[in-house]
């Protein structure tokens, strides 16, 4: 056994079934120790041939967010593994454990300028938890172990960098036996629970804010909203384990938001924010703040915190729910509930009635189809930009489907690739990519992979030929939208070309259809989506300031560009007026 066998024998030890990544040099003695373990379906790891190392990287963190179990992918030296950062950047922000193999020059010329020479072990070090190199045989199990450990029980990345002649060397040390350990409960300090009840009891509006550390807790959260008759608002990584079932649902808050989320939170007394490290803090009222996290770290960080309360979110709700007092007013929770039944009814209902003649298609009722066609437990996988405005306001999570994206890292085209450590992982299961015409372009090569290995995906293309996103965020600063604009491309037709099914629609009428049609094809299938350009998203709560930059852009467009170009995209989104 050498090196390379040994690493890949304990990959497999630790559950491991497939390494996402493109063959090469340094990194070929992994690859053939690959080959001969056979295969997942023989007991051992399967080789996920990708286009690019940072679709591998995407990949692996999309199905280790999904699996909640360690995920691999690989890189041969230099460019190679360089690629993968940015893919490993989202992972390590998403809590993903995913373990990278990053291979090296020749050991021996290391520090000597040699051809393809980059320092891995320094270059990933911002993004994981754990960096080494390995630099002789009798080390190598030990740190392969320990990059296995740190990645499964902080919940981030490891990187492996591995010199190709170390790997093709001989083993020479025994493997550490490996089982994974159970998660550890975090329960609050009694102390804490004491002081937070006493300030629930006598604060007549609380406001509960949740986010992915819910996860688990959906019951138990609905079970503290009703007690203390609570409006919940969620983040977007909130939203798959929050909203669903939830009578005290008002929506979500920040950039992408809708619904009486911010609102609720800014009349409230009291803000109970729960498993959440919402960045935006401008969307955080000035209120008297009780935080629950896991991550002491973490506590205070966005925003003043009264009660800082280190702890699950399930202990620590269990801990204060019998000393709750019962018979609340509910005033506060009916107000904000009836503000909420309003907003989605205008403008968020607005988008999707009375539109199914409309062109071009507005991208909020492409979504609404997407929604109720889409089976009852789709992953959907959502671009960076407009693509996540659209699934965070349409798609239904149902308490059954997953959204996964770039949520944290924020990275453009991440749709696809996490589609394919999707599909790839979760096999009997409708994935479907939400995916914007800039997003797709620029990993579109993956569309190769998803052919090869005939995957079933399915690829929805929101094409409204621009960055809808910087678009507005030019707006809104008071810029004339510039450089957004995006050459008008026939992805179906690239798609088709490729051996996928696929179809282009211009017509409202035609989507539903489309999506099934999509839907029932047994591999992979695109449809392409012609979407209003001038469709833009607003937030919950626009500031003055928005809007001051907003009329100066305008302005700038009409002297530059004639007011046509201006009534237009006013026009478009006046569609926030209700139709009656």
């Amino acid at each position: 056994m050498n090196v390379a066998e040994q690493l890949v024998a304990q990959l497999v030890d630790a559950g491991v079934r497939r390494i996402y990544g493109i063959v090469g040099d340094s990194l070929n003695p992994v690859v053939d120790a690959v080959r001969k373990t056979g295969g997942s379906a023989k007991g051992g790891i399967d080789w996920v041939h990708v286009r690019h190392e940072e679709a591998a990287a995407f990949a692996a963190a999309a199905e280790a967010q999904l699996t909640g179990e360690l995920s691999v992918c690989a890189g041969s030296c230099g460019p190679g593994n360089l690629h993968l950062i940015n893919g490993l950047y989202d992972a390590q922000r998403s809590g993903a454990p995913v373990l990278a193999i990053a291979s090296h020059i020749p050991s021996v010329q290391i520090g000597q300028s040699y051809f393809q020479e980059t320092h891995p072990d320094r270059l990933f070090n911002e993004c994981s938890v754990y960096s080494e190199l390995i630099s002789t045989p009798k080390q190598a199990p030990r740190v392969v172990n320990a990059a296995i450990r740190h990645a499964v029980s902080l919940g981030g990345v490891s990187v492996i960098t591995l010199p190709g002649d170390v790997s093709d060397e001989k083993a020479t040390a025994a493997i550490p036996e490996y089982s994974k350990a159970r998660p550890a409960i975090l329960s609050p300090n009694p102390a804490d629970v004491a002081e937070v009840s006493a300030l629930l009891n006598k604060s007549r509006k609380v406001a509960i804010f949740a986010g992915a550390g819910v996860k688990g807790a959906h019951d138990e959260v609905i079970a503290l909203a009703d007690l203390l008759k609570a409006p919940i608002g969620h983040s977007l990584r909130g939203k798959d384990f929050i909203q669903y079932d939830n009578p005290y649902d008002v929506g979500m808050t920040g950039l992408l938001g809708y619904g009486a989320a911010a609102e609720g939170m800014k009349d409230a007394d009291v803000l109970l924010l729960l498993g959440t490290d919402f960045p935006y803090d401008q969307f955080l009222p000035e209120t008297t703040t009780v935080q629950v996290d896991n991550h002491a770290e973490k506590l205070g960080r966005r925003t003043d915190v009264s009660h800082p309360i280190h702890s699950d979110v399930i202990p620590f709700i269990e801990a204060l729910l019998p000393h709750i007092k019962k018979r609340r007013s509910d005033a506060f929770l009916k107000a904000q509930l009836k503000k909420h039944a309003k907003i989605m009814k205008a403008p968020i209902g607005a988008y999707t009635r009375k539109v199914d003649r409309i062109k071009p298609i507005h991208p909020e009722y492409a979504a609404h189809v997407l929604n109720e066609v889409a089976a009852k437990d789709a992953i959907f996988t959502a671009d960076t930009g407009m693509c996540n405005v659209w699934t965070a306001r349409y798609i239904d999570p149902l308490g059954t489907r997953r959204l996964i994206g770039s949520f944290l890292h924020g990275s453009m085209a991440n749709a696809l690739p996490h589609a394919i450590g999707a599909q790839v992982s979760h096999p009997h299961r409708q994935v479907i990519s939400v995916s914007g015409d800039g997003g797709l372009s620029m990993l579109m090569g993956e569309l190769v992979t998803a052919r090869m290995h005939n995957l079933p995906i399915k690829v929805v293309v929101f094409n409204n030929s621009t960055l809808g996103m910087v678009k507005l965020e030019m707006l809104v600063n008071g810029l004339p939208d510039f450089g957004t604009d995006v050459h008008d491309v026939n992805y179906a037709g690239v798609a088709q070309s490729i051996g996928f099914h696929a179809e282009r629609v211009d017509d409202p009428r035609d989507l539903r259809r489309a999506f099934q049609k999509a839907f029932d094809v047994n591999g992979p299938a695109l449809v392409e989506i012609i979407t209003d350009p001038n469709a833009l998203s607003l937030p919950p709560e626009i500031t003055g300031e928005q809007l001051i930059g907003f009329a100066t852009a305008m302005s700038k467009i009409v002297l530059n560009r004639g007011a046509g170009e201006a009534v237009s995209m006013a026009t478009s989104n006046m569609r926030n007026i209700p139709r009656f």
